[in-house]
């Protein structure tokens, strides 16, 4: 058995061994030993516990596996054992163990955004504040922290921050996240046309299909190659309005699996409990 632990990207493995139970005197015996070799005479010392005390735990401990006899020292008229621990962690397991989710693998749908577990990308959402043609706010920004937290789940390093809106953004050579139409994220609106899904008016229009999607809650993804570096890819996910973007985020959520294998799709929302909140999301094409 290893303990786990991750720092920056790389994983740290220490062999630990499981034990049924420590009583407070095993665990000074043990801390001790873990600074340095001993015997139990100086143990007792150093603890200042009866020294058959000492030897009693030291047996227990010994039968467990938790330390053994590194070497033997002449003390005087007698050997003393030198003792040291058998392994470098123990833990001490209170339950049966529950099979969980495994962690999510890298998708080539997310590639080049997610690469060796970094993110190399920018979301862009639109601004809060008036901005555009049509002076529009926009309301997604708040739905691009569930993509964030979706796109966490592959990230091992994450070391700066990744979000801009589309008037901070200077610099579109780059791989991007596009959160939101093209009236409240003026990026949206520049590689619009070079969708194969894409918005026309108010509507959603799919090339491939030559169907029109008119529905409000209705929303696309699509992943293309960026028109400002050829090198670099944009994966726009957006709706007509903010309930069609928050649909096409759950799309991306709920239904990654679908939706990763092919780059364009038009999906709708669904609000399954009648709150007048899109909770779920049906794939239309």
């Amino acid at each position: 058995m290893h303990i786990a632990e991750n720092r920056k990207g790389e994983t740290f493995l220490l062999p630990a061994k499981e034990i049924k139970f420590f009583s407070g005197i095993d665990e000074k015996i043990i801390s001790l030993l873990a600074k340095r070799l001993s015997y139990p005479r100086e143990i007792a010392k150093r603890l200042n516990i009866d020294e058959q005390k000492i030897y009693y735990h030291i047996k227990k401990l010994e039968k467990l596996g938790v330390i053994h006899v590194a070497r033997k020292e002449e003390h005087g008229a007698s050997m003393a054992k030198i003792y040291e621990l058998s392994s470098r962690a123990f833990f001490e397991k209170f339950s049966e163990l529950e099979k969980t989710e495994k962690v999510p693998k890298e998708s080539g749908f997310l590639h080049p955004f997610i690469a060796n577990g970094k993110m190399d990308c920018c979301i862009v959402v639109g601004s809060p504040d008036p901005h555009g043609p049509e002076k529009a706010r926009s309301r997604d920004a708040a739905y691009a922290i569930d993509l964030a937290l979706f796109l966490g789940s592959f990230i091992s390093d994450f070391s700066e921050p990744k979000m801009k809106t589309d008037i901070e953004i200077d610099d579109m050579k780059t791989n991007m996240i596009l959160i939101g139409g093209p009236i409240i994220n003026k990026i949206t609106r520049k590689i619009n046309d070079k969708m194969a899904v894409r918005f026309v008016g108010k509507n959603i229009y799919s090339v491939i299909s030559k169907k029109t999607y008119k529905s409000d809650d209705c929303g696309l993804i699509g992943k293309i190659d960026s028109p400002f570096d050829k090198e670099k890819k944009i994966l726009v996910v957006a709706g007509k309005r903010f309930s069609g973007t928050r649909a096409a985020i759950l799309a991306l959520i709920k239904k990654f699996d679908e939706i990763s294998k092919k780059n364009f799709h038009v999906v709708e929302g669904v609000d399954s409990d009648y709150d007048g909140i899109i909770d779920d999301v049906r794939i239309l094409e």
